[in-house]
């Protein structure tokens, strides 16, 4: 969402996850997307999934796997934004997403999504950033869009009958892969 005049993220620390950031990790990504203090922002997907986001199993997972980390976003020692990066061959997949409900708007995500790219280019010389987003999500597919990623129609299913994932509130999810180029 670029409605909000572009401010000063402040000084912001990235540094990779470790087990003991998990409980707080879960807090932030499942206030970012899920139940009333997902509605501050503008990510909520409140109105199209409930239940949980993920859980402490699924946020250990990442932060455990290997060719994946997950990145902390600290501003003056405080956590304010996460993102997952995986390794996939030629290209890096990014995830996990989430920037504290009350800082949406403000610049924070494009700062955090340019580190993310920097860092899988550098890291793992990757020439393409993979991500997936659930189709009807237009607002946030054309943030993304603005960012340099593409829309490419391939869907994937959403994970109906799987809590883990959320309790769908409509028929119709999918998920779309968007692609930028690193090069």
């Amino acid at each position: 969402m670029d409605t909000a005049p572009a401010q000063d993220p402040g000084q912001l620390t990235f540094r990779d996850a470790a087990d003991a950031d998990v409980p707080a990790l879960v807090a932030l990504i499942e206030s970012a997307y899920r139940g009333d203090s997902s509605r501050t922002g503008w990510t909520t997907e409140a109105d199209i999934l409930q239940g949980q986001r993920t859980d402490p199993d699924g946020v250990r997972r990442v932060v455990e796997a290997p060719g994946s980390r997950l990145l902390v976003v600290e501003r003056d020692g405080e956590l304010v934004a996460c993102c997952q990066l995986e390794h996939r061959g030629e290209a890096a997949y990014f995830g996990m997403f989430a920037v504290r409900p009350g800082l949406q708007g403000a610049g924070l995500g494009k700062v955090i999504i340019a580190e993310a790219e920097r860092t899988v280019r550098e890291s793992w010389g990757v020439r393409e950033m993979h991500m997936t987003v659930i189709s009807v999500r237009e607002e946030l597919i054309a943030w993304y869009e603005r960012r340099g990623y593409r829309r490419t129609g391939e869907l994937s299913p959403f994970p109906y009958g799987d809590e883990r994932f959320g309790i769908p509130q409509r028929d119709d999810l999918a998920f779309e892969l968007l692609v930028k180029d690193l090069g």
